[in-house]
């Protein structure tokens, strides 16, 4: 039901305007009055009416100073004018202002309720287009997670210019300008639910984490990797002093739930947006940490470089932990770690053991063939043979330098996460198999979601939607819309049924809506499309 407000300081004419049209049968809620703008301003901007009726001429405050404000501050609201003067100057102020009729006095109630519900047609045609718009908003959601998500792997691989950067995120409405930038990387996992993405603790946490947004952090989601912060600011100090209170008051919130462990890297401050895989490549190395510790921390990448550039050692055996040379730390990158973490890894997994050890002979050969039979091992339990990976021979130099055995683990450490993913994509293919078989069988039901599919693969929805992007190229919704619009339109071209009957028939009960998606998917109309037009526009 739409709300009338009234503004008129004859009382007389305000009484009859209120009481001889019956407002609610004709399905208006006549929500309240007053006798001058100034009055009428703040209740209405309590009451929030969808149509507001002002005389022109009031003490105090006018109707046209009146709609000025409305307008300023409530655009959709929509506004008729009541004067008993012709003069055209009135008229066109009101154009200007943008009031949606301009009605000479005395009207009767029987005329002024065919104005209003003119303008009523309107407005439930404006909420109709923006519940259109929103609907469709809510959906490609997935496709502009996509968006950001590929911007920030240009911004940290610096494979994009600088205009071309700014260019990608003014078409996703992100503001990157800045003086100064800065890279933090960031991981929340259950530890009771560690193959659980979506624990209700993680779910509160990512609900409370929203509440402590700012305009200086951009946030990033890197499915299973977490999240990546970039924080902007005019100043180094200021960025520092920003990334200090944000960070305090995520761990705040993160120190409350003892069955999430949560795991950061923080990066250098950089000053050209250019310069940000600087900050990625310190971030990450301080992020390849949550493989080498079991507890939460947050760690600066450039605090480490500091303290092991000044450190001294000379080799002595007692200088070694044993506790770092640790296979396990090794099992689980082989497990969960991501290939462009390879490097970060290893070159942090030798920098714990301490930099004069490896320059041992004995040491370096001892880690590196321990690595090599975790690696086997490890793609044994896959099924994989040990040949397909570069064997450990003691008389090739591999040993010879600290940098050698450092390249040789990598390798084999990379060569292992191609295998598995290899293996992974193989078991993935038939899941991505099964979504493409139930999105045919159910494509007409409107109900059809990557939640929907999730449950019936047993996937997260994250999780699928990582899957069904790198398997097929596309975002899970951007299928199922093109697979929606082909049947549409063979349809179209191969039948005489309505669109209206279409739209059902292809998982759209709103037909409105169905219009809509089509025109912005296909750059036409239904009907354009029946007529023989192609997307190009051409017969």
């Amino acid at each position: 039901m739409l709300k009338v407000f009234l503004v008129e300081d004859e009382f007389v004419v305000r009484e009859g305007i209120k009481n001889n049209v019956d407002w609610k049968s004709h399905g208006y809620d006549f929500c309240g009055e007053a006798s001058d703008g100034e009055l009428a301003f703040p209740m209405i901007q309590k009451l929030k009416p969808d149509i507001v009726i002002t005389d022109i001429r009031m003490p105090f405050m006018d109707g046209l100073a009146l709609s000025k404000l409305i307008k300023k501050e409530m655009p959709w609201i929509e506004i008729i004018i009541l004067s008993g003067f012709e003069e055209f100057e009135y008229a066109k102020e009101g154009i200007k202002i943008g009031i949606a009729q301009y009605l000479l006095k005395p009207i009767s109630g029987e005329d002024l309720l065919k104005e209003v519900d003119t303008v009523a047609e309107k407005i439930i045609e404006k909420q109709k287009e923006s519940e259109i718009r929103e609907k469709y908003l809510r959906e490609m959601e997935e496709n502009f997670l996509k968006e950001r998500k590929d911007l920030f792997q240009y911004l940290v691989t610096g494979s994009k210019s600088a205009a071309e950067l700014l260019e990608m995120a003014d078409k996703l409405n992100i503001d990157l300008s800045s003086m100064w930038y800065n890279i933090v990387l960031m991981v929340t996992k259950s530890i009771n639910h560690a193959q659980n993405e979506y624990s209700n603790s993680l779910i509160e946490i990512e609900e409370k984490l929203k509440e402590i947004d700012d305009d200086h952090i951009l946030i990033f989601d890197r499915n299973l990797e977490g999240k990546a912060f970039l924080f902007k600011a005019d100043s180094k100090e200021e960025l520092e002093t920003i990334q200090k209170d944000y960070l305090a008051k995520v761990v705040n919130i993160l120190k409350d739930y003892e069955n999430v462990r949560y795991f950061g890297g923080i990066g250098l401050p950089v000053n050209r947006l250019r310069e940000l895989p600087v900050s990625f490549e310190s971030a990450s190395h301080a992020f390849a940490h949550r493989y080498l510790v079991s507890e939460s921390l947050i760690l600066n990448g450039e605090e480490m470089r500091q303290r092991e550039y000044l450190k001294k050692e000379e080799f002595d055996l007692s200088n070694v932990n044993p506790k770092q040379i640790d296979r396990n730390k090794i099992k689980e990158f082989l497990k969960v770690g991501d290939k462009e973490e390879v490097i970060y890894f290893v070159e942090e997994f030798f920098r714990d053991l301490g930099s004069s050890v490896m320059k041992s002979n004995m040491f370096r050969q001892y880690i590196t063939m321990d690595v090599y039979f975790c690696v086997v091992d490890f793609l044994e339990g896959l099924q994989i043979q040990r040949e397909e990976i570069e064997p450990f021979d003691i008389t090739s130099g591999i040993l010879q330098t600290q940098e050698s055995a450092m390249e040789y683990v990598t390798c084999i450490v990379k060569k292992a996460l191609e295998l598995r993913e290899k293996t992974a994509s193989n078991r993935y293919g038939d899941v991505v198999d099964e979504v493409m078989r139930y999105i045919e069988e159910n494509y007409a039901d409107e109900e059809l979601s990557l939640n929907v599919l999730a449950s019936h693969v047993n996937f997260s929805p994250n999780h699928l939607s990582m899957i069904f992007s790198q398997q097929t190229g596309q975002t899970f919704i951007k299928y199922l819309t093109d697979f929606r619009m082909n049947k549409a339109k063979e349809l179209l071209r191969c039948t005489g049924k309505k669109s209206s009957v279409i739209s059902m028939e292809v998982g759209y009960k709103d037909p409105h809506y169905f219009s809509y998606l089509f025109k912005k998917t296909q750059g036409m109309t239904p009907t354009q499309y029946r007529g023989g037009k192609n997307p190009e526009g051409e017969e």
